[in-house]
Parts: structure tokens; sequence; C-alpha cells
């Protein structure tokens, strides 16, 4: 019991990191203001975490990871590489909707890692960014996608789909699933009729 304890109150620790991180920055949040946050001294957060770099790095390799995963699952769908390339688009949505400040972490604070988990860090991206790519290739190939630069479609959907962390929250007079159609038409079909 006592450990499921220290779990859940680690994944609240890093969950309102998170949140402070994105509104701060990782050099602009410190402990302290992390401890009031989840109504904690300081100190007794070490009994949940070692250090605030353990949180950054916890927050980003959870990010990397979880895209990773499901890079390699959605690769092996048996389907068109449209779908495949739909349903990692969705995944990139869904994650910022869902988990957008340590998504925004991931994307903003990552650069604040240590040394060797930064080189880590830096493979990991570089890992998915690889497979996203040849996956557009392939559907190049195959003929389902235009014959264009691999790497310009590639950078172009993840910069596409980047702003949403920033801009999306319930009220903005769209839902999530009518902004995920949104976005999909927009790059798959364009705005074009």
């Amino acid at each position: 019991m006592a450990k499921k304890a220290k779990t859940n109150k680690r994944q609240v620790i890093l969950e309102e990191a998170a949140k402070l991180f994105k509104a701060k920055g990782f050099g602009g949040t410190s402990m302290r203001d992390l401890g009031s946050q989840v109504g904690m001294e300081a100190a007794s957060m070490y009994n949940h975490i070692s250090s605030k770099d353990d949180i950054l790095e916890s927050i980003c390799f959870h990010v990397s990871n979880t895209y990773i995963s499901q890079l390699h699952e959605i690769e092996q769908l048996p389907v068109s590489y449209v779908d495949k390339l739909k349903a990692l688009i969705r995944l990139h949505i869904r994650l910022m909707i869902e988990d957008g400040a340590a998504v925004s972490v991931a994307n903003n604070d990552w650069k604040y890692l240590s040394p060797d988990k930064l080189q880590q860090f830096k493979d990991a991206r570089k890992t998915y960014e690889k497979g996203f790519a040849e996956l557009i290739e392939q559907g190049i190939a195959a003929g389902e996608f235009q014959p264009v630069n691999v790497s310009v479609a590639l950078f172009t959907i993840l910069s596409a789909v980047r702003w949403v962390e920033l801009w999306y929250r319930p009220g903005r007079g769209i839902t999530a699933e009518e902004l995920e159609e949104n976005i999909m038409t927009i790059l798959l079909n364009g705005l074009a009729k």
C-alpha cells in the first residue's frame, strides 16, 4: 500500500512539475515552487524524486517513449500508409490535448537535460523522426503520397501539429475531434476545394 501511495505522489509531482515548467520554464521553477504546488515541503518531495533533473528526465523520456512505442505499433498495422500517417498525426494531437504540459516540456525544456541524458533524448528524437520519415518514404513509393521531399513533409507535419499544445483548450469553439479532423483535412488534402 505504501509503495502505491509513493508512486501516486510521484505521479502528482511529475504532473504538477510539467505544468509549472510549461508556465515558468525549467530554469524558472524552483523546488519550493513545486512543493507549494503539490502541498509538500520541498525536502519531503525527495522521498518521491531524487532531483529537479530527475523530474525533467522523467517527463521528457515519458513523452519520447510514448511517441516511439506508438510509432512502432502504427508501423505494424495492416492498413494503408495514409491511415498510418493519420494515426501518427492523431497521436500527436491527442497527446498534446491530454498531456499538453508534458509535451510542452519535452518540446521546449529538453535542452536542460544532463549531458548524457541530453544525448539519449536527441537519439530518441532522431529514432522517431527516422521512423516517421520512413513511413512517408514508403507511402510515396507505394503511390499513396505525392512525390515530395521527405524531410519537408516530415517537418511540415510536425510543425503543423506542435501549436496545438499552446492553443487548444476546451471553450475554443471546437471539440478535440473537430480539431483532429480539421488538421487532418488541411494536412492531407490542403485548403483548396
